[in-house]
């Protein structure tokens, strides 16, 4: 990257929003978060971007050429930029496009960084060859005796071969690093020879836990799923290396989840967390099983040492079917929405209060949340779910006024205008899941959701990828399904209901951040807006639509501070 006028900075602020007890032999004490609500500020310099095309996202769909950030804030766009000297660096951009961070507002990222082994970014390896690629190109980073994974994120509907690599494809990736690639939240999974090993002769041992199940890898590394509840092979699998992971270990994971953001151009997350498993590991746990009071940990660490780099807002998800709802009252009584500064914060609920099949539990939760003035996030599945939550919403709306607090329903494949209507009342918004892309393998069965309807009738919207169990983080491969309908087979399974591509980008930067009631410090480049910003390697609005999922960030800034370089510039 051409850098003109750069010195060292004269001083950096630190973050004043946590604290850490000594560690504990259990493990890393609890960090607490504090009220502050001002982000860690940048390098007390000036830094101009010039020679760009800067798609700011405002309210006119400027598109500027320059850019001034200083102390972690856009304070000027267009016009003459400072010349680079004492105090001041100046990055040419070389025509390149810039945009807005991007935000998405339903992703399982804390997850990602909870995942055990040196993770590998497989979702967007299209072929078995490409794997190989991606998971030899990452033993060169693992040391000897480490485990290479990939869990989650990816699916074999990917691949132009449409299942997963055997033993021995694993082996010519890599020999010398035992390997694990476990699919989605249940598994199956497959290993290649050095990892069999290992599970073979953890089999033939005397069992780690009493409630473990035999993991009988066959003969060409195949690994059975597991039940979502009472264990199975692939659940056996995952303990095993959790058993082994250490705390700093997920600091490792974490920091590379972050990168991975970065390099995406992904600056700002909403977390939905996982199904809440409190308590320690256990064999019956599956990928989206983590303890929900812990699985945060290194996360908090990392931002008490001024080491994170994407934004990062954390909602509570509750899954107890008790009628008594102790963990949901509890979280209401005991927690703060909202709470931290604009690097780390709390947000609400969500992905729900309670299991929307749960009936009367679940109506009760959400009287509760409203009782409390809390946002309140619902995910549906279909027409049915979608009219349940809008009808106690109606309800809930009667006893406590909702209609400035924000509640969000998410995936929608299905919708009508009634619900809409009747939604928008209330003053809730929508987030349109667009990772169906990937499972969906038959161009006969619509695979939603409706983009067009929903971005038409005028309610407050958002898009997400809901990675990264079931699908993966990169927005760019949801955005490219938002704007052409096509699955990954090549078929088109979302007829009449695509967006353009201005409205995609719209969805994942400006409209997203009203998700995180951060509108006004987030998904645009303005002046006093924090400078969140993404310089891409191709220009999305002219590129043909299947390099729109080859779209990479060649230099992210995340408060007004490179956080991803990939020196290009």
């Amino acid at each position: 990257m051409k850098d003109q006028g750069r010195r060292p900075s004269r001083r950096r602020f630190l973050a004043a929003s946590a604290s850490v007890a000594a560690m504990g032999a259990s493990g890393p004490a609890p960090i607490v978060l504090s009220a502050q609500n001002a982000a860690p500020a940048a390098e007390d310099i000036t830094l101009a971007l010039v020679n760009g095309k800067i798609h700011t996202m405002d309210a006119r769909d400027t598109v500027a050429s320059t850019v001034t950030i200083r102390n972690g804030r856009f304070v000027s766009v267009g016009g003459k930029p400072p010349k680079a000297g004492p105090g001041v660096r100046v990055i040419d951009l070389r025509g390149h496009m810039a945009v807005a961070g991007l935000v998405e507002p339903h992703i399982h990222i804390v997850s990602l960084g909870n995942r055990p082994g040196y993770h590998t970014i497989l979702e967007n390896t299209v072929s078995i060859r490409e794997v190989q690629q991606a998971l030899a190109a990452r033993r060169k980073d693992v040391p000897a005796g480490a485990w290479i994974t990939s869990m989650g994120g990816w699916h074999p509907n990917q691949w132009a071969e449409h299942r997963h690599p055997t033993l021995a494809e694993l082996d010519e990736a890599v020999g010398d690093r035992p390997v694990l690639l476990y699919e989605r939240f249940t598994g199956p999974a497959a290993t290649n020879t050095l990892g069999k090993g290992f599970f073979d002769a953890a089999d033939a041992a005397p069992p780690l836990h009493p409630d473990i199940k035999k993991i009988s890898v066959s003969a060409n590394g195949a690994i059975a799923a597991a039940g979502f509840t009472g264990g199975g092979p692939s659940a056996s699998a995952l303990f095993l290396l959790r058993h082994m992971q250490t705390f700093e270990d997920k600091k490792r994971s974490t920091l590379d989840a972050m990168r991975y953001s970065a390099s995406v151009g992904l600056t700002s997350l909403l977390d939905q967390v996982l199904f809440p498993t409190p308590g320690p590991l256990h064999p019956n746990q599956i990928l989206s099983n983590l303890d929900q009071y812990r699985m945060y940990d290194a996360w908090l660490a990392l931002h008490h040492e001024d080491r994170t780099i994407v934004r990062l807002q954390m909602n509570f998800l509750q899954n107890q079917s008790d009628p008594q709802l102790p963990e949901l009252k509890e979280r209401l009584r005991n927690q703060f929405p909202f709470f931290g500064d604009d690097m780390l914060h709390t947000g609400a609920i969500g992905e729900w209060a309670a299991p929307l099949n749960s009936g009367a539990v679940w109506r009760e939760a959400q009287h509760l949340v409203g009782q409390a003035g809390w946002r309140n996030e619902n995910a549906v599945q279909n027409l049915a779910g979608l009219k349940q939550v809008v009808d106690e919403w109606e309800v809930v709306n009667k006893e406590n006024d909702i209609t400035k607090l924000r509640w969000v329903v998410h995936h929608v494949p299905e919708v009508n205008a009634d619900l809409l209507s009747r939604l928008q009342a209330m003053g809730c918004g929508v987030e349109m899941g667009a990772f169906r892309w990937v499972t969906s393998s038959d161009p006969k069965i619509v695979a939603g959701p409706p983009f067009r309807t929903i971005v038409d009738h005028g309610i407050q919207a958002g898009i997400h990828g809901d990675g990264v169990h079931i699908a993966p983080l990169n927005p760019w491969l949801h955005i490219y399904y938002a704007t052409t309908g096509i699955n990954s087979f090549g078929d088109q399974v979302n007829p009449g209901q695509q967006l353009t591509r201005a409205e995609a980008l719209r969805l994942f930067t400006r409209n997203n951040s009203w998700f995180l009631r951060m509108e006004e410090k987030i998904g645009s480049v303005e002046p006093g807006k924090l400078a969140d910003l993404a310089v891409l390697d191709r220009d999305y609005f002219t590129a043909p639509d299947v390099e729109i999922k080859k779209i990479r960030s060649v230099l992210t800034i995340v408060n007004g501070k490179v956080v991803h370089d990939a020196g290009i510039l």
